[in-house]
C-alpha cells in the first residue's frame, strides 16, 4: 500500500505537465513536499487536479485531504467504531469507491514525482523515517496517479486507485501498486465513462526507476 509520496514541483509545472499551458500560479496552494495520509487529529493535504465546474471546465488545482473517511470496528470491542482514512482504492466495485469512479466529476489527477513502498527489510532510511523503496518515471519527472475524490464533513478528500504491481514494483510490494496514467490517457480518465476509466486501471507499462535513497528536493 502506497502511503507516502512526494511532489517536488511547482504548480505551474504540474499544470503544464497535464496540458494546461496558460495556467498562472495565483494564488499559490501550499502543499508539503512529502505527502502522508490524513488523520483525525492531524489533517494532511495533497494537491489534486480536477475539472472546474465553471465555464468550459478548465483544469484546476485543489488541496484536499488524502484519505476517504470511514468507520471500522475496534478489535477490542466491535461495538466501538473507530475513524479510519483510506488512501488507496483497490476494490472499485465497493460502495466506498464506486460512486466516485462512476462519475467523471469525481475523478481527478494526483501529481507526484516519487512514490514509496515500505522496504521489506525494514529499518530506518537516510532521512530517519521508516526505510522505503522509492519509484519514479524517468520519462516524466511529473506523473499522475488515477485519483478520485468526494466531499466530506471536513471538506474534500481524495484517494488514488491501485492495481496489480508490474514487474518493477512486485519484488518490493507484491500486493499492489498505484494506477499511473500515461499522458495520453489523462482526458479519458477525467472525462470518459465508467468503463473508459476502468479500462485504465492496470499495471504501469512504461519505464520506472527505483532507489532506496530519499529523493532530493529539486523541483521538476
Amino acid at each position: 500500500m502506497c502511503n507516502r509520496y512526494r511532489l517536488s514541483a511547482r504548480q505551474t509545472a504540474v499544470m503544464q505537465a497535464c496540458g494546461y499551458e496558460a495556467f498562472e500560479e495565483n494564488p499559490v496552494i501550499s502543499i508539503p513536499l512529502e505527502i502522508f495520509p490524513t488523520g483525525k487529529k492531524t489533517p494532511r493535504h495533497g494537491l489534486v487536479i480536477r475539472r472546474s465546474p465553471a465555464g468550459n471546465r478548465p483544469l484546476e488545482p485543489v488541496a484536499m485531504e488524502w484519505g476517504f473517511p470511514t468507520k471500522v470496528a475496534s478489535k477490542r470491542d466491535p461495538a466501538i467504531k473507530l475513524d479510519k482514512y483510506v488512501t488507496n482504492a483497490r476494490n472499485l466495485a465497493s460502495s466506498m469507491w464506486k460512486p466516485s469512479i462512476s462519475n467523471p466529476e469525481r475523478r481527478c489527477l494526483v501529481p507526484f514525482t516519487h512514490f514509496a513502498e515500505p522496504h521489506p527489510e525494514g529499518g530506518k532510511g537516510d532521512d530517519g523515517k521508516p526505510r522505503q523503496m522509492w519509484f519514479s518515471l524517468p520519462d516524466h519527472p511529473i506523473a499522475f496517479f488515477a485519483g478520485i475524490w468526494r466531499p466530506t464533513e471536513r471538506g474534500e478528500a481524495y484517494a488514488f486507485c491501485t492495481t496489480a504491481p508490474n514487474a518493477i514494483v512486485a519484488p518490493w510490494h507484491p500486493k499492489a501498486m498505484p494506477v499511473i496514467l500515461h499522458r495520453a490517457d489523462l482526458s479519458q480518465w477525467l472525462d470518459g465513462s465508467a468503463d473508459d476509466a476502468l479500462a485504465l486501471v492496470r499495471p504501469y507499462d512504461g519505464k520506472m526507476l527505483e532507489q532506496v535513497a530519499t529523493p532530493d528536493n529539486g523541483e521538476a
